[in-house]
């Protein structure tokens, strides 16, 4: 009966990996890697808007939690595990940068900065929430989901060159 079980073994190591595994956390993200990880369903992340509150309210990432960056990390200690995977994006890269740096001289050892921020995510065709994304009706292609997952297959090409 050994001889078999060692069989069966020797077979499935030989077989390829083939279960595809979601991306690993990158100080620097792209919303691809995002998308990608909430797809998953993966749990224990947080996302970050650290724009003005007026902003934020417009409109923002599906989920994301406002924390303006003047209070960024006064707001951090006491809402977040310092071990948490944290994406922030912000107005520009260079904020959301900033206010990343701000984050791990605080401790938090898991921060990555969403690149290209909103407009990126938007562009990707990730859910989004807010007064003004709730007033704006869907593009000609929004129900098209061949077409959406074309053009996501194009943006995530683009994005890997970068």
């Amino acid at each position: 009966m050994k001889k078999i079980e060692d069989a069966i073994i020797d077979a499935k190591d030989a077989l390829p990996d083939i279960t595809p595994t979601p991306p690993g956390f990158k100080q620097q993200s792209s919303v691809h890697d995002l998308k990608a990880r909430l797809e998953w369903g993966e749990p224990a992340f947080t996302i970050l808007d650290v724009r003005e509150r007026n902003t934020f309210n417009d409109g923002h990432i599906l989920g994301a939690m406002s924390m303006p960056a003047d209070e960024l990390v006064e707001r951090a200690q006491g809402a977040l595990q310092p071990t948490r995977d944290i994406y922030i994006y912000a107005e520009t890269d260079e904020q959301a940068a900033q206010a990343a740096s701000q984050l791990r001289a605080a401790n938090f050892s898991n921060v990555a900065e969403l690149k290209g921020g909103f407009p990126a995510w938007k562009a990707i065709g990730g859910p989004t929430e807010g007064v003004i994304e709730s007033r704006t009706p869907p593009g000609r292609n929004d129900y098209n989901v061949v077409d959406a997952v074309k053009t996501q297959a194009e943006n995530q090409k683009k994005g890997s060159k970068m």
